[in-house]
């Protein structure tokens, strides 16, 4: 009775090792494999260094196009003669224009003199009606926005390639040698420069030369930080981030997807091939996925072929293992019947009778023992062997001369007819190929009445090696002509004395043969009016790469 896989499960406890193979299961594997593209994903979205540097550029050109026109109004209204008409910059003029010049930007003005001492800054300037100092905050932000906000800039900071740039540090009195690009300035050229303050945020500098005709007066430096540009990167991350997001949701149904389709029934035919390995009930059903037309089919396929195999090979087991306690018994209960009754008699030719039968008996159990254990080792040697190319017309001539050489006078005649005498090639085993030559040769003498011929033929048939033997003999009884195959059959000539055969000749033969790929058959030869000539036995095997042509002249 089949066994329900569904309830196929694995009784015994997990061993200790269970939870680390957990974790080397396939269905882990998968999603371990399809979940590093979206990682890596991941982790590149922090990067986004090409929009970043194109922010920062734009930034750049936009305070050098702030600072032209502050300087240039700087340079038309807060400038005038002094007494050895020499231009100046009106500091209290500056005063009240820089901030108003600034105030449509985010951006902070600082103006040196020629000397490079600091003349003004937008960030500091005092209101000249309350005297109070007004400077530049950053927008107010809660607990948990603030934290999330630093903890973010400082985990970009470690992946932004702004963190090598030289430190932005402001000293309570500022001169122009503090910023190099105010220096490049005052020297009439235009400059920029960026910094990274104590809170990672990247300052933006750029300094152009106030002048009036063609006088370099002193040195506009404008400075912005990079909190509109980190806007527009993190608002890119974000929707990146989404994309991941939904990439990572997608990965892992798929995933799981895929594992249940493949572990799944990969663990119900191991828990199918466990049952079988321990023996339980007679037969296990192996699940059948032969729908689904992939690997796992062919899986389930060869699983339940190789346990039909197994269940086919088992019974056989037990099939030869009864047959071969049948024959063995027969011999022993008449040796022991003969050794017993041995002990009781006294008179000589009885005692020479039965001394007869117990050596009869005696090289019956030494012949079945022989054929037996070459049976039981047929299986094992056919499967270690390794075949070789073998030239079967050559091995049936060297065989069928060897027969004819040890024959006594008065058995048949060979007749050997190789046709046109080519090679006859085969993958094989030469020695059990010359067995089978041996079996079919001894069967047909044994049956061949003395002064008749047996013929022997090989040649190569529609890509096949076939080789044909043929007795005159009594020929074989039509329902027999499968059952002369089977262990131990024993259906002798009248005349032969009993025992002289295991009936195992033409088994062995046929499992060589199978073994080899090809097929044995027995058949009567008949004349025209139908009456039996003698038997025939047809053995077609596989011609190898370099076997013989088919002869055109065998039908």
């Amino acid at each position: 009775m089949a066994t329900d896989i569904e309830k196929l499960e694995p009784a015994r406890p997990a061993p200790p090792a269970a939870a680390s193979r957990r974790f080397a299961s396939l269905r882990w594997r998968i999603l371990a494999i399809n979940l590093l593209g979206v990682a890596i994903l991941a982790a590149g979205f922090l990067y986004l260094d090409e929009l970043r540097a194109s922010l920062v550029e734009a930034e750049r050109a936009a305070l050098f196009t702030q600072a032209e026109m502050i300087a240039g109004a700087i340079g038309d209204g807060a400038v005038a003669a002094t007494g050895d008409d020499e231009p100046a910059i009106l500091l209290d003029r500056v005063r009240l224009m820089l901030p108003r010049l600034v105030r449509p930007t985010r951006a902070r003005a600082r103006l040196f003199d020629r000397d490079g001492a600091l003349l003004a800054d937008s960030g500091r300037l005092a209101a000249a009606a309350r005297g109070v100092e007004t400077r530049l905050l950053p927008p107010e932000e809660g607990d948990v926005v603030g934290f999330a906000s630093r903890a973010y800039r400082r985990l970009t900071a470690l992946v932004s390639p702004s963190r090598n740039l030289p430190r932005y540090r402001e000293r309570p009195r500022q001169w122009a040698a503090d910023y190099p690009e105010v220096l490049e300035a005052l020297a009439g050229a235009r400059a920029s420069a960026d910094r990274i303050d104590e809170d990672g945020r990247l300052i933006v500098s750029v300094a152009l030369p106030v002048q009036r005709f063609k006088r370099v007066l002193g040195g506009l430096m404008l400075s912005a930080d990079d909190r509109d540009i980190e806007a527009g990167v993190r608002d890119a991350r974000i929707a990146v981030l989404r994309l991941i997001a939904v990439a990572f949701a997608v990965t892992v149904l798929l995933s799981l997807y895929l594992a249940r389709t493949i572990v799944r029934p990969i663990r119900r035919l191991a828990a199918a091939a466990d049952f079988v390995r321990r023996g339980v009930g007679p037969q296990v059903a192996i699940p059948d996925y032969r729908n689904r037309h992939d690997e796992i089919a062919t899986l389930s396929r060869s699983l339940t072929e190789m346990t039909a195999s197994l269940h086919h090979r088992m019974e056989a087991i037990e099939s030869f293992a009864a047959d071969v306690a049948h024959e063995i018994r027969n011999p022993l209960t008449s040796l022991r019947s003969a050794v017993e009754t041995l002990r009781r008699t006294d008179n000589p030719e009885q005692a020479d009778r039965l001394m007869a039968v117990i050596r009869q008996d005696v090289g019956r159990l030494d012949r079945l023992i022989t054929d037996i254990a070459d049976a039981s080792r047929l299986d094992a040697e056919l499967s270690r062997e390794t075949f070789v190319a073998v030239d079967l017309a050559a091995l049936v001539g060297v065989l069928a001369e060897l027969v004819e050489a040890t024959a006594d006078g008065a058995a048949p005649t060979l007749e050997i007819e190789f046709g046109d005498r080519r090679p006859i090639m085969v993958q094989g085993i030469e020695d059990r190929l010359g067995q089978v030559v041996r079996n079919l040769l001894a069967n047909a003498m044994s049956f061949a009445p003395q002064g008749t011929a047996i013929a022997v033929r090989a040649r190569a048939v529609n890509g096949k090696a076939r080789l044909i033997v043929e007795d005159a003999g009594p020929g074989i009884p039509e329902d027999k002509r499968e059952e002369i195959f089977r262990r131990f059959y024993s259906a002798r000539p009248d005349g032969e004395a009993f025992g002289g055969h295991s009936g195992l000749g033409l088994s062995i033969s046929r499992r060589i043969v199978e073994a080899h790929g090809g097929t044995i058959r027995a058949e009567n030869r008949y004349d025209g009016r139908g009456r039996v000539l003698g038997a025939r036995f047809v053995v077609d095997l596989p011609l190898s790469r370099a076997g013989g042509q088919p002869d055109p002249h065998t039908p």
